[in-house]
């Protein structure tokens, strides 16, 4: 179950037919829990037939986007309180005239400094200030903080002052207050993103544990005998009870999924590089796979607020289906602002009146308004043109040109977003497929492809719940990091395969909390390495463990390092001194994968389809509109044409050839590319 913007998206596998199924309900913003059981209830009749449940939620990003968390109380070393709000010094914005440091999630009167003080390498300098601990607590009742954010000075070589201070905390204010400490939000160096990563989960977190709850209580009272799943913001999985006590991991859960299916499509289809693009009626998400992996990274911003957590890369705009066209300096614009769910786009008939991306779609016939969202809804076409012409009027334009511009503008703004991910990467996007998927990502897919120089676009089934489907195809996961400072000469190769081999216990000690088969666990490891006195590090993977200790490993790790320098900066010094950061690890629960469901062969190359005007170019044209339920492999059919389903709807330009592959996917190529692969 993956909670959108505008829709909830539900993928159901049955183990005993091996066949999908996907549907939609509406979002409740009021309380998302509600939307969550309504598209369970539309395609599960008894929810104790259910053997496995995962959820993608957006309650605790929602809550930070928003700024509706929780109040905050930070408790920060003595004399070095202020670090939270000092932040960094680098301007990222270096031509914005008008640029400000992002805004803290706490205000600096609610911060307070504690005495106590851990030195560098771990040993106690001065005994923790057990009173002032107690004065806190008071000061929390009395002003009503919703949970406390602890972050002292070298917590991470020595947590033993910061789980003293939540043993005070709890003892004062009750065993279910939410204390957030810096060494378990994130267990590295570096003050302020440290104590930003202990903040925002403090600041998230009572959201996000009451919205579990509520949602594991009503489950259970309808007879659900399974423990209920997570997404987490690095790709995995784990148990809403694991959740509860790291809020953090969940907060980009939401968006996560359909980098995962991407990743599952890749291995399915052979092919290595692929962008993602997910867009709903809110936003437009942009995910990579490199090598058949999704792109990782330890560490996220949001608004500018850092967190130190494993994150796949998801680039996002303002750009959805319900993103509102509007004028400013007699230019147009689109987004970032949403209609969203309630009102929604002028032609959901909700009371909205402002002209969004799917009311231009509307006007230019490329929506079914009697087929959306799977028939759940229908469009009033009326309502969209008089909100497309009222805006047409202001610019002395037709209703057709304006609801074309309206689509070329976002378009162009999602290409930029792509680019941003891709080109200013040093990685071009023509050397990738492009998957779309998201409610309305099929529909514009072909265009950005068009202006990016991608040749391939594929629509895999389901696009519309494509990031449900991929919260099928992951696993448990769980990460830890070991802060680990040592130049090349002066490395502990024993040392290190010693703290390697310490989290991988502890890690696969965890799968057995999370019910994990000891046949099923497995870890990964990996290092931080930056040139010495340079700043920022790359991740560079190991073979396991024990790797530091086997023969010539500083060359090979240094070696490793040279590439991923050259691919990510252009240049690398091999031979230069080096300096080991952080260790990684991570440990992955195999919970198994649905699969992959055969798509029927075609006995002739004829399909059920009509031909229906639909404007491109500016012009209406003749255009094949075809069910994708009809279309089976074998079937070959060039553009113009519009493919519909259930949970989207997959427009092709003319010219443009499409196929169907073995799994079902769409396979969306200009018909000059496939004549030029042919004649190769």
């Amino acid at each position: 179950m993956d909670i959108g913007g505008t829709f909830t998206d539900v993928v159901t596998y049955d183990d005993n037919a091996g066949v999908f199924a996907a549907s939609k309900a509406s979002t409740t913003p009021g309380n998302l829990s509600e939307g969550v059981l309504a598209g369970l209830d539309s395609v599960v009749q008894n929810p104790a037939d259910i053997g496995f449940l995962v959820h993608g939620t957006t309650q605790g990003l929602n809550a930070f986007l928003e700024r509706r968390g929780v109040p905050v109380l930070l408790l920060a070393t003595d004399g070095v309180q202020d670090s939270y709000h000092i932040a960094r010094g680098p301007r990222a914005h270096l031509y914005d005239l008008h640029y400000r440091k992002p805004e803290p999630l706490v205000r600096r009167r609610d911060v307070i400094g504690i005495g106590g003080r851990i030195a560098a390498d771990g040993s106690e300098l001065r005994p923790l200030a057990e009173n002032a601990l107690r004065a806190a607590a008071r000061r929390v009742i009395a002003e009503e903080y919703g949970a406390v954010a602890v972050a002292f000075l070298f917590s991470y070589k020595n947590p033993d002052h910061e789980l003293r201070a939540r043993e005070i905390l709890l003892e004062e204010l009750g065993s279910d207050f939410t204390v957030s400490l810096s060494h378990q939000a994130a267990k590295e160096w570096r003050e302020y993103e440290r104590t930003s990563s202990a903040v925002v989960e403090a600041y998230t977190g009572p959201i996000v544990r009451r919205y579990l709850s509520e949602l594991e209580g009503r489950l259970e009272n309808r007879q659900l005998s399974v423990p209920l799943h997570v997404m987490q913001s690095s790709g995995g999985i784990l148990t809403a009870e694991s959740a509860r006590a790291r809020p953090l991991q969940t907060l980009l859960s939401g968006p996560v999924g359909g980098a995962i299916a991407c990743a599952e499509l890749s291995r399915q289809t052979g092919r290595p590089n692929l962008i993602g693009i997910d867009m709903g009626g809110t936003s437009f998400d942009v995910s990579l796979i490199v090598d058949g992996e999704p792109d990782v990274s330890a560490e996220a911003h949001l608004e500018g607020l850092p967190m130190l957590m494993s994150v796949v890369n998801i680039h996002t705009v303002g750009a959805g289906g319900g993103s509102v066209a509007w004028s400013e300096a007699g230019g147009l614009r689109v987004g970032p602002r949403s209609a969203g769910a309630r009102p929604g786009p002028a032609c959901y008939g909700r009371g909205g009146t402002e002209a969004t991306v799917t009311d231009a779609n509307l006007v230019l016939g490329r929506i079914d308004p009697n087929g959306f969202a799977g028939g759940q809804m229908t469009l009033d076409p009326g309502l969209a043109t008089a909100a497309v012409s009222g805006l047409a009027d202001r610019f002395g334009l037709s209703t057709v040109a304006m609801a074309d511009g309206i689509c070329d503008v976002a378009n162009s703004k999602m290409a930029q977003a792509i680019r941003t991910i891709t080109v200013s990467r040093g990685i071009e996007p023509r050397d990738s497929a492009l998957v779309a998927f998201g409610g309305a990502g099929p529909m514009h897919a072909v265009f950005l492809a068009q202006e990016l120089g991608i040749a391939e676009t594929i629509v895999p089934r389901f696009p519309g719940a494509f990031s449900a489907w991929g919260m099928l195809q992951t696993q448990i996961r769980q990460d830890y990091t070991e802060p680990y400072f040592f130049l090349d000469e002066d490395m502990d190769a024993d040392g290190m395969a010693a703290a390697l081999s310490a989290t991988e216990a502890l890690g696969l000690g965890a799968l057995l909390h999370e019910s994990v088969a000891a046949d099923q666990r497995s870890a990964s490891h990996a290092v931080d390495i930056r040139y010495a006195a340079q700043e920022y590090t790359l991740t560079v993977p190991l073979t396991s463990a024990t790797e530091p200790t086997e023969p010539g490993f500083l060359k090979t790790v240094a070696g490793r390092f040279a590439d991923l320098h050259q691919a990510r900066y252009g240049h690398a010094n091999l031979g230069a001194p080096i300096e080991f950061v952080m260790l990684r690890t991570t440990a992955f629960g195999d919970l198994g994968k649905p699969a992959p469901q055969k798509w029927p062969t075609a006995t002739g190359t004829d399909f059920p389809h009509e031909i229906r005007q639909v404007v491109f170019g500016g012009q209406p044209q003749d255009t094949i509109v075809v069910r994708r339920d009809d279309l089976l492999v074998g079937h070959t059919f060039v553009g113009p044409a519009v493919v519909t389903e259930d949970t989207a709807t997959t427009v092709v330009p003319p010219e443009y050839t499409v196929s169907v592959d073995e799994i079902g996917s769409l396979i969306i190529r200009g018909s000059r590319t496939i004549q030029g692969q042919e004649s190769k």
